[in-house]
């Protein structure tokens, strides 16, 4: 066999050395996600998917002071009614009104199918502590509706609101209801409107 000129046995030997870091980096690079010159994705947060037309509402900023009992993330720091007596979960939901005789319920289904109750944990993690006006004092004369993650990791899958108007208690419709859903980093805030007694809407969230 013919030797190769000492020049030759170098550029085939940086060559060769080539091939074997491209082999053994090329997987770690598409791991990364940086061979194309990109940023790796940061980790995936827990991001409701809405499935219904209940209308977003965006009149927050980062600067705005925590409003209680509106049932809004007004300060956009993920947390919603944060130090206003409420217990928070990495997982909530909230429903508030102003009618002060109106008796609106918030209904959450988890995705086990089991209806959130109040007083009791469900096997989800999640409970209601609430129920308002309420014929007692836990209420305090402000109408909100608190489920939330009392223990455990949150659930992934899908998660069903139902507002539904049980009376008007006489006040005039439409009864205004704003809805704070936490899933996770991720804050969201609605409002429906109901208008007659055993009316109902429902917003569906995906984690």
């Amino acid at each position: 066999m013919t030797a190769l000129p000492p020049f030759e046995r170098r550029a085939q030997s940086s060559s060769d050395l080539a091939g074997l870091l491209f082999a053994k980096l090329l997987p770690l690079c598409l791991l990364l996600a940086g061979c194309a010159g990109t940023r790796p994705r940061p980790a995936a947060t827990l991001a409701p998917d809405v499935s219904d037309g209940a209308p977003l509402t965006s009149a927050t900023t980062t600067s705005a002071p925590e409003v209680c009992a509106n049932a809004v993330d007004d300060n956009q720091n993920g947390l919603i009614d944060e130090g206003c007596g409420l217990q928070l979960g990495v997982v909530q939901f909230l429903a508030g009104w102003s009618a002060a005789k109106a008796d609106v319920d918030l209904r959450v289904v988890d995705p086990n199918g089991e209806l959130i109750e109040v007083g009791r944990v469900s096997r989800s993690g999640l409970t209601k502590d609430r129920d308002c006006p309420g014929r007692g004092s836990e209420c305090q004369g402000k109408n909100l509706e608190n489920v939330y993650l009392a223990e455990g990791e949150p659930v992934k899958g899908e998660y069903r609101l139902r507002l539904r108007l049980e009376s008007l208690g006489g006040e005039s419709p439409p009864i205004r209801v704003r809805v704070g859903a936490r899933l996770g980093a991720v804050s969201r805030a609605y409002e429906v409107q109901l208008e007659t007694p055993e009316s109902e809407r429902e917003i569906r969230l995906k984690l």
